[in-house]
């Protein structure tokens, strides 16, 4: 769709007087925009979406597909295929009839400890760029606005509403700024501003928005506010923020008018606000013209076979001795699959990102799957079931009245009588899905059949007064006053409160929660149960059994949403307690042993040299066991290589922090050298190298070629000629990274310029033609406020990570004018790109 100019939009701010100009800057509701008939708008309406689209709803019974985390989409270096899968969400999207989706997140990967790094793709601000950007083309050509977010340096949760990130000009425009202005150059048509402070100015009011973002790189979308970011008026006002979500209240909401009719807020600051919401929803079909109706383009079994070749797109093969991997399915006759995560696979990270799949295909059920009658599959926990309360389901728990498996939840007056009531199908964030006046409480009422007896622990969550009543007496009263004004907090993970009660199995109780309402404290309500703790040397043994037994184990372990989740940064790389015991133990048992690691970032791996094979599989979405089993038996290539460094152990990571210090300032002192730059600086060697990954056949570099000398800003390409030498058709990603020794500015050691991937048969040479962006070899200039480019002599090198790289090639740059900074970079190469035809 053509860009809607200003000379059409502004007959339109013409026909609308002040007070309807300002009710269109702040949210008429937590997901939707007010409409304005006058000037033919309808409501925008917003969805959380980087891995599913959820729509403006918190219910279960709603589905939405869930796709690989963006870390394991930037593990796959395939725009292409990041391409076809934003078309994906783009059709998710019209489905739910959603018009903005607040999707990529280009943050980056500072700090392993980031909780939210499972919702980030790299550590890298090129890969994280160019990933970025075409999810961003696949998400556009649906029609739906993409959602660059969070602008910017929030790349870390702890007191993420209020810290004040300090960090270089220079830094802050070579790698934070970066991925943002790569979104830009994509086309983006939105951008969100995000919660924290840079160098005192909170993003909301922050001059960045202005320039860089829309003077220097010619942003012309609209940029929407976190939510509850704008906590303030007037400095928010004047900056270049556009829309303040959620709505209807806030201070622009109650504020912005008079500070406009008394000339605190200047009319222009306005109509450009008010003109960019217009542009935006042009974009998107909410201006002038009905939306043409949606229709499913591609059939959900296509759409579940793009999501399985996602899985193994980007998972990642560590190691690999001895060539265990790919397994023969023809050769086996016993496999033990073992592991916690082996039938509770995390398929998402925790968070406002969270949406509810139709279905799961788990890593044993994936395997079996594979196998079919050949071989046996034995599966064995290996530890007891966690302690931790999960939600009530429909496995054990159905609703009192129905009588159908899961849950009857009511919203109830000030005197206990019911207003309304609905059945569910889990105690997940349960949020009822209509808004009644005069609700005083929620209530979620069920009869549970426990599997087994003893003392089962009981978890509430929710804000206010809380009860919770379990065969007809009450284990939990209390009151639990809000204590957050974080909106995730608030509304997706409220805090449990626990109870214990002693239960007979198989034998049916009525368990009653409650909780009150009150304003601003959310209506989302958990109820959650764990049995009695296991034998942990029980399960241990039987797992170490069963191993022992089989021809080959395969081992799936990882996080919790208490250790990886929004909200709250990670206290620790280490897998929960008792995975690297059963980890060594099963390995010691059976020397045949595939070790999966279902994560969203690194975790500690002290026994990774121990181990034949190693997959990271990343949070694979719902296809998780059908793309795994793929990958183990050999019918895809493990096609992933990392978007991060692994570290073997917490100590050893150079850049660790994500805490501010005690004055609220989070202070980014490595500058820019973070990731593998870090790693390098520190002249210590990692686990695994950013970049690193194993596929099923081997390659040889040859040979490197590149011009000999470039004019400064200048694109230009990089050829690596590489051999297939191994006995199967395979991926290589090739690898571009430049260097300079003896530099006047502070660089880090090498970092990456370009990449492209690359196909051959066994025995086969080819060319990777890696086009590299013509402002690579330049620096920013903190003192002249733009980027240069330092004349002499640069060496690039080719390979395979950012600690494997054989190939060299000397390169003379000759110096330019320096730049003001304006401007968009050219586009590097895109491997590939082409329009998305999957949807």
């Amino acid at each position: 769709m053509a860009v809607m100019t200003d000379a059409e939009i502004d007959p339109l701010l013409e026909k609308l007087d002040a007070a309807q100009k300002v009710r269109l800057l702040t949210g008429e509701s937590t997901w939707r925009t007010y409409p304005e008939p006058a000037v033919g708008l309808r409501p925008l309406t917003l969805s959380d979406g980087p891995a599913g689209v959820r729509g403006e709803t918190w219910d279960e019974r709603e589905t939405s597909l869930v796709l690989p985390s963006p870390t394991a989409l930037a593990a796959s270096w395939d725009e292409r295929l990041l391409t076809d899968l934003g078309a994906l969400l783009a059709a998710e999207a019209r489905r739910k009839g959603v018009d903005v989706l607040l999707a990529p997140t280009l943050n980056l990967h500072r700090s392993p400890l980031g909780g939210r790094h499972f919702e980030c793709f790299s550590e890298d601000p090129l890969l994280t760029g160019r990933t970025g950007a075409a999810l961003i083309r696949g998400i556009q050509s649906g029609g739906v606005a993409a959602t660059a977010k969070h602008f910017v340096a929030n790349d870390a949760e702890t007191d993420r509403l209020n810290v004040d990130v300090r960090v270089d000009e220079r830094t802050l425009h070579e790698v934070y700024l970066a991925p943002f202005e790569a979104a830009v150059e994509a086309g983006a048509w939105a951008v969100m501003s995000a919660y924290n402070k840079v160098d005192g100015a909170t993003m909301s009011a922050s001059p960045l928005l202005e320039s860089p973002l829309k003077s220097d790189w010619g942003f012309d979308g609209a940029v929407v506010s976190d939510w509850g970011g704008v906590r303030t008026l007037l400095d928010t006002a004047r900056s270049a923020q556009d829309l303040a979500m959620p709505g209807p209240e806030g201070p622009w909401a109650t504020g912005l008018l008079d500070a406009l009719e008394q000339g605190l807020v200047s009319a222009e600051a306005v109509d450009d606000k008010v003109r960019r919401l217009l542009r935006l929803a042009r974009r998107v079909g909410a201006l002038g013209s009905p939306r043409p109706m949606w229709r499913p383009a591609v059939t959900p079994a296509a759409q579940r076979a793009l999501l399985r070749r996602a899985v193994a797109a980007g998972s990642v093969l560590l190691r690999n001795d001895g060539q265990l991997l790919p397994l023969d399915p023809a050769g086996l006759r016993s496999v033990a699959v073992i592991g916690p995560h082996a039938t509770a696979v995390r398929i998402q990270g925790g968070g406002s990102a969270e949406v509810f799949p139709d279905s799961v295909v788990t890593p044993l059920t994936g395997i079996q799957e594979a196998l079919g009658e050949r071989a046996k599959v034995i599966c064995r926990p290996g530890l007891p079931l966690s302690p931790r309360p999960r939600p009530l389901g429909r496995d054990w728990s159905r609703d009192p009245r129905s009588g159908e498996p899961g849950l009857l939840v009511r919203l109830l007056d000030a005197s206990g009588a019911e207003l309304h009531a609905e059945h569910r199908l889990s105690g997940r964030i349960v949020e009822p899905s209509v808004a009644v006046d005069g609700a005083a409480s929620v209530e979620i009422r069920a009869l549970v059949r426990p599997p087994v007896g003893g003392v089962w622990t009981w978890a509430v969550g929710g804000w206010g007064a809380i009860s919770l009543s379990v065969g007809g007496r009450e284990v939990l009263a209390g009151t639990f006053p809000l204590d957050s004004d974080d909106p995730t907090r608030v509304h997706v993970a409220p805090p449990e409160h626990y109870a214990r009660a002693e239960l007979t199995a198989g034998e049916e109780v009525e368990v009653v929660a409650r909780r009150s309402l009150a304003p601003r404290s959310g209506v989302a309500t958990i109820l959650a149960a764990a049995p009695p703790a296991g034998d942990a040397a029980a399960a241990l043994a039987e797992a170490v059994a069963a191993a022992r037994a089989a021809e080959v184990a395969v081992v799936v372990v990882g996080t919790t949403e208490q250790s990886e989740s929004e909200g709250h940064d990670r206290e620790s790389l280490d897998l929960p307690e008792g995975q690297d015991a059963l980890v060594r133990a099963v390995v010691r048992a059976n020397p045949r042993t595939v070790v999966v690691v279902n994560a969203g970032g690194p975790v500690a791996l002290p026994w990774h040299t121990r181990v034949p094979a190693l997959l990271l599989a990343w949070f694979p979405g719902q296809e998780a066991g059908g793309g795994l089993a793929d990958v183990l038996f050999g019918r895809a290539e493990p096609g992933g290589r990392l978007p991060t460094t692994w570290g073997a152990a917490q100590d050893d990571v150079p850049v660790l922090d994500t805490a501010p210090a005690p004055d609220g300032r989070l202070h980014y002192e490595e500058g820019p050298h973070i990731g593998y730059r870090a790693w390098l600086r520190s002249g210590s060697a990692p686990a695994y190298w950013f970049g690193h990954g194993l596929g099923y056949t081997d390659w040889e570099y040859e040979e490197l070629t590149a011009p000999a000398g470039v004019r400064a800003g200048e694109p230009f390409d990089v050829r690596v000629r590489v051999r297939n030498t191994g006995q199967r058709r395979g991926r290589e990603v090739v690898q571009v990274y430049l260097a300079r020794s003896g530099s006047a500015v502070e660089r880090p050691v090498r970092r990456l310029i370009g990449y492209a991937a690359v196909k051959a048969r066994p025995g086969e040479s080819v060319v990777a033609v890696v086009r590299v962006a013509g402002r690579a070899l330049a620096h920013w200039s903190a003192e002249r406020h733009g980027w240069e480019t330092e004349a002499g002599e640069f060496t690039l090198l080719g390979g395979r990570s950012a600690g494997e790289l054989p190939l060299t090639a000397a390169l003379t740059a000759t110096a330019a004018p320096p730049s003001s900074g304006a401007g968009v970079p050219e586009a590097a190469d895109r491997d590939g790109e082409r329009s998305p035809s999957v949807l």
